[in-house]
């Protein structure tokens, strides 16, 4: 079964760059353009990763990282903010607000996929072992 990828970025150009090179890699590639559209379709879709630019319209990606950690139906999916903000407080932010990664732009779109690819691995692993008992 193909892993789902939701996209969420306002900017068109990146948003085509992410969704060819992830359906390329295999994944089933889902997007929003605005924060409460990615609260939706997080809650609707149930992704497998989500990639959250921070800079978002509606309600920037800090608060929708924040609202889907808090929420028991997203609290473990996989987050990675994917943004231009390149701070070391930003940074900080991001991860405190419960992103499991920080990947600031430009940044290569193999060494992304390839993180995107050992984290679903990494955490298909910790589910077949709960589901083994151990």
């Amino acid at each position: 079964m193909q892993k789902r990828i939701l996209v969420v970025e306002d900017d068109s150009d990146m948003v085509e760059l992410l969704r060819f090179n992830l359906k390329g890699a295999g994944f089933q590639v889902g997007t929003a353009k605005d924060g409460i559209e990615a609260l939706k379709k997080t809650r609707s879709l149930l992704p497998d990763l989500v990639l959250l630019d921070l800079m978002l319209p509606e309600l920037d990606g800090f608060a929708v990282c924040e609202v889907l950690r808090h929420d028991p139906a997203t609290a473990s999916i996989p987050i990675f903010m994917v943004t231009a903000m390149s701070s070391q407080l930003s940074r900080f932010a991001g991860l405190e607000a419960g992103a499991d990664l920080y990947i600031t732009k430009p940044f290569s779109v193999r060494s992304l996929i390839g993180r995107v690819k050992e984290t679903l691995a990494r955490r298909a692993g910790r589910e077949r072992g709960r589901e083994a008992g151990i």
